[in-house]
């Protein structure tokens, strides 16, 4: 799983990077274009881990009452490892070394400095150093060549080397802090795309060729439209372009080196002898991030270790062309993740599929792969029950059960699917927007007038999940508009 990346930036969903081994392994297994994270990092974690959605409230989001990938699999009886972020705390019950993962090596935090993680935050963020770590032990120093992407790799392919001494199976959590701000890439991968998005004409353009390669290459369907510019894109043709294409040429060096490395350790299974018995999947914690902490001037270097860069709210939005909205909102651009499954001589090669699906189903899929069922009880725990679905009918090309529902919430921004349907309240909105997402997956033309009843409805089951999962919000508030006929 990367970090941060928008839905369309990888070449085989029609992006710029070069990513020859993630294109390789769509053409040779199977990829989704309906597939869901949670918007944010740390929700998308915590469902990703437990197959439950987001719980809020007291105990966190990695309650004592849920079981992880790592525990629910190491007692199938697999080795288990995580490399690379982690994001969901560092205490006797939410460390990964306590939860489940035999092997854990990286960040506790969210972000980091790639080149050397001790290097604080800048002032704007506190100045704190982020928490890194290899099993128990804290780490602090790191060598002159390191870069967090190749670190987690090597982390990882040491894991394969390790468990595969043995005849028991194992289970590798491979998280890349790439491409999560701070922008920080190798000089040789930022010059293979310094001048390409300059070239391009700026974010409008390139959301516009990636519209056109996605319909060519049946990502998208012909009868949506492109979805209208955000509101935090400004004017291409009077910004710094060169400074502009600079943060999106180091933002694409990020991919291209997460890419080689997937490469790297997918030659480490091959040379294990493992690769044909070995599922992988790949995908986005959220969409891309608008998100711009250090400012946009052309005094922040993007690249070196030295400087705190992002790409801003403008590349950041394109990047999940076609869709509408980016990170921390539940347009399709924040909840929608590509994700490519690969499976050799299960899934047929070169396929797509249109299913939804969702980052809780990867719990129950992973039992079902490894014999082994969703436990009721663990450490003496009653376990609360797994919400996701098993992805395996979709990988054997069958049609699946779809999920009732599908919900979500971050910050105030909410969403809820029933069926091809979907109700959207944006955090900066004033009323619930509703969309066929079979004619509109953009979301470009909201039915809710249209439609008030279905819009109060699925509202009023969005609030019912909220309750469920121990969300607090301002109910009487929102019915008062909701009983107005929702605009």
């Amino acid at each position: 799983m990367c970090d941060d990346m928008g839905w369309s930036d990888i070449g085989c969903y029609g992006g710029e990077v070069k990513t020859p081994n993630l294109d390789r392994l769509a053409m040779e297994g199977l990829r989704f274009t309906q597939f869901y994270n949670n918007a944010k990092c740390t929700t998308t974690r915590a469902s990703l881990l437990t197959g439950l959605y987001p719980r809020r409230g007291r105990g966190g989001l990695l309650r004592n009452d849920m079981v992880t990938i790592g525990e629910a699999m190491r007692a199938a009886g697999y080795q288990t490892s995580l490399s690379g972020k982690w994001h969901l705390g560092s205490g006797a019950t939410t460390h990964p070394f306590h939860r489940g993962f035999d092997e854990f090596y990286g960040l506790l935090d969210g972000c980091c400095n790639f080149f050397d993680p001790s290097i604080a935050d800048p002032p704007y963020k506190g100045g704190k150093v982020r928490e890194f770590g290899h099993n128990n032990e804290v780490i602090k120093e790191f060598p002159a060549n390191f870069y967090t992407t190749d670190a987690f790799t090597d982390h990882a392919i040491d894991c394969v080397k390790k468990f595969t001494l043995n005849d028991r199976p194992f289970m590798i959590h491979l998280t890349y802090t790439a491409p999560h701000y701070p922008l920080h890439a190798k000089p040789q991968d930022i010059a293979k795309y310094q001048g390409k998005f300059k070239e391009l004409g700026g974010w409008f353009k390139m959301r516009e060729q990636r519209w056109d390669r996605l319909q060519q290459m049946g990502l998208a369907d012909e009868q949506w439209k492109l979805s209208a510019a955000d509101s935090g894109a400004y004017d291409w043709e009077s910004a710094d372009q060169d400074h502009e294409d600079l943060r999106m040429a180091v933002y694409a060096a990020m991919i291209d080196s997460m890419d080689q490395n997937i490469g790297r350790l997918r030659e480490a299974l091959e040379q294990a002898k493992v690769a044909d018995n070995t599922v992988i999947f790949f995908l986005s914690d959220n969409g891309g991030c608008a998100e711009e902490p250090g400012g946009r001037g052309s005094d922040i270097v993007p690249g070196p270790k030295e400087y705190y860069a992002s790409v801003g709210p403008a590349w950041g939005w394109a990047q999940n062309a076609p869709f509408k909205k980016h990170k921390s909102r539940t347009h399709e651009g924040g909840i929608g993740t590509p994700c490519i499954a690969w499976w050799p001589g299960h899934i047929k090669a070169d396929t797509i599929t249109r299913q939804p699906a969702h980052i809780i189903d990867f719990m129950p899929t992973f039992l079902e792969l490894a014999d082994a069922s969703y436990p009721t009880q663990y450490a003496g725990q009653q376990i609360l029950p797994v919400e996701g679905r098993s992805l395996i009918p979709i990988l054997d090309g069958e049609t699946r059960q779809r999920h009732d529902q599908l919900a979500w919430e971050w910050s105030g921004s909410r969403a809820l699917r029933e069926g091809n349907w979907k109700v959207v309240w944006d955090s900066s909105g004033k009323a619930w927007e509703l969309y066929d997402l079979a004619k509109d997956r953009c979301e470009t033309d909201d039915l809710s007038a249209a439609e008030p009843e279905r819009t109060e409805r699925m509202s009023n089951a969005w609030f019912d999940w909220a309750k469920r999962t121990g969300l607090k919000v301002k109910v009487d508030n929102e019915k008062k508009k909701r009983s107005a006929g929702v605009r």
